[in-house]
């Protein structure tokens, strides 16, 4: 069977999280329900993330595999068709060799936080970002943010819910910055590691709120991965600002 790539974004808002789930709507389910109305026996799909329920995606990745030799673009277009209304789109298709795999030949995965701090509420940015009311120290964070890049131990930054078999991940990079909207300012928060623990940007981003509010110095982000402990943790972020940005190949099937 001929196997694709397919890139996806989507809103999460109407979702609990990518994986299909008994009785709950996933973007899993949409996009697998439009692949079975081009070929009713294509198998499931796999994706390169499992993002959570309001979670959103700008270039997560998945691949399926098709009874029928389609052209890309076609492939990606007829995808589209079926999966109106749902805010589910296929950006790009690509046919990708048989043992291409969206999560295990993964690379690096990157997210972005999007946090908007101003006293007016969101109206088109609803849903879509974290809001809060009060500016934030860019530099604090930018400090705090420097004591969780390379290798360590993120126990701290991981749900108790998490399956991973070890808590020791690289993140490689976090860059913040920050970006002037009506009202108010827009911090960006983006994040690269070849792959991330559940719940991990969350509980990193909702820390450095804290930082950046004044409530915690940059030096007790350090302490917090030092202690092991979830407890140490600042508050979890919601999922509204979160997306799913890219993922990266050896080869980019995309081109």
């Amino acid at each position: 069977m001929p196997r694709y790539a397919l890139k996806i974004e989507y809103h999460g808002g109407p979702f609990a999280g990518w994986q299909r789930q008994s009785g709950q709507p996933s973007v899993q389910e949409a996009v697998e329900t439009a692949l079975r109305a081009l070929d009713a026996g294509a198998p499931g799909i796999a994706a390169a993330g499992r993002t959570d329920a309001g979670v959103h995606a700008t270039g997560q990745v998945a691949h399926c595999d098709l009874a029928r030799d389609w052209d890309p673009f076609r492939l990606g277009e007829a995808l589209n068709w079926h999966l109106k209304p749902q805010p589910v789109a296929i950006t790009a298709a690509a046919r990708v060799a048989d043992d291409f795999h969206a999560r295990f030949s993964a690379l690096e995965r990157r997210y972005l936080f999007r946090l908007i701090a101003r006293r007016a509420p969101l109206t088109h940015e609803s849903g879509l970002a974290w809001h809060l009311r009060h500016p934030l120290d860019l530099a604090a964070m930018r400090q705090g943010a420097g004591h969780l890049v390379g290798n360590h131990d993120f126990t701290t930054f991981r749900s108790s819910l998490c399956q991973a078999a070890s808590p020791v991940k690289t993140l490689d990079a976090i860059a913040i910055a920050e970006v002037p909207v009506p009202g108010g300012t827009e911090y960006r928060f983006d994040l690269r590691a070849r792959s991330f623990l559940h719940n991990q940007v969350r509980s990193i981003v909702g820390t450095l709120e804290r930082v950046g509010s004044g409530a915690w110095s940059p030096d007790r982000v350090r302490s917090a991965l030092a202690a092991r402990d979830r407890a140490a943790c600042g508050p979890v972020s919601p999922p509204d600002g979160l997306y799913l940005t890219a993922v990266r190949y050896r080869d980019d099937p995309f081109g």
